[in-house]
């Protein structure tokens, strides 16, 4: 699984971040950061973090 995130949608609103800890977080500059190949026993969270970004900015490629 390959996370893919369009950093020019993304405004770091953080709900990823709750959606998935494991694999989004922001970082010191309240910045996005993430795992850009998770494993897939975080497929379910990273959908979920899919499908509350409020941009729709996150993308999962298998």
């Amino acid at each position: 699984m390959k996370v893919v995130v369009d950093m020019n949608k993304c405004q770091d609103h953080g709900q990823c971040v709750f959606a998935a800890p494991e694999v989004f977080q922001l970082d010191e500059g309240a910045h996005l950061v993430f795992v850009g190949e998770p494993d897939d026993s975080l497929r379910e969270q990273v959908e979920d973090a899919a499908d509350v970004c409020p941009l729709q900015a996150i993308a999962i490629e298998d």
